[in-house]
């Protein structure tokens, strides 16, 4: 019995695939090339893209993968950290823009409806609550998705990529109309997506090489 659950050698596993649900992993596979294909997004746009919502995923061998498959497509070490800061700030994001249920739930008149992009003036008074904390939080969602070694656009397009990701309907919104106020188009958007769904898929079917690995035991 292995003490690191965490060895790239498992991923031997995943070549069993191919006898125990062939269907499925042809399907998966044609998924994921076609996602990764250079399109209205460069190659080095997605992998940059991927390396980011593996760090959302927490997936290790995702993250393995594509910083590799990164670096081979000419990105720099500057730029995929630049990247993973954008996933940081989108999950700190996530978080903030939540606190609004939780003083909904406070609120005894409050709407039954949860989902309102009205809730967004409710961070007012989580600013009021925690002043510095809430300051502190602003300055590093600014830093981390300002212009850098990668550009407004990637960033946002990043962003979009992760909010549907962490699944948070607010971070999709205010991200989706600061991608395209930075220039991204709908087809750039529709394939920044598309690789957060393939690397959602990629971290279920990398964790396959565990299950397999444990039920070997």
């Amino acid at each position: 019995m292995a003490n690191n659950l965490y060895q790239r050698e498992n991923l031997r596993h995943l070549a069993k695939l191919g006898e125990l649900a062939p269907a499925q992993q042809q399907a998966y596979e044609n998924f994921s090339r076609t996602v990764m294909q250079e399109g209205a997004l460069t190659k080095k746009d997605k992998e940059i893209i991927a390396v980011a919502v593996a760090h959302a995923t927490e997936c290790p061998y995702c993250i393995d993968v594509h910083t590799r498959n990164a670096k081979t497509s000419g990105a720099s070490l500057e730029e995929l950290v630049e990247a993973v800061f954008v996933t940081a700030a989108l999950e700190a994001g996530g978080a903030v823009t939540h606190s609004t249920h939780m003083q909904n739930a406070l609120d005894q008149d409050e709407n039954d409806t949860l989902y309102r992009r009205s809730n967004l003036k409710k961070l007012a008074n989580l600013k009021q609550l925690i002043p510095n904390g809430f300051s502190a939080y602003s300055r590093f969602s600014t830093e981390a998705t300002k212009e850098g070694k990668l550009n407004a656009k990637l960033k946002e397009l990043i962003a979009v990529s992760i909010a549907h990701t962490t699944e948070c309907p607010y971070c999709i919104d205010v991200h989706t109309k600061s991608a395209q106020r930075a220039g991204s188009t709908k087809e750039e958007l529709s394939e920044a997506i598309l690789v957060a769904a393939a690397l959602l898929a990629g971290g279920a079917y990398a964790h396959m090489a565990n299950m397999i690995e444990s039920y070997g035991e």
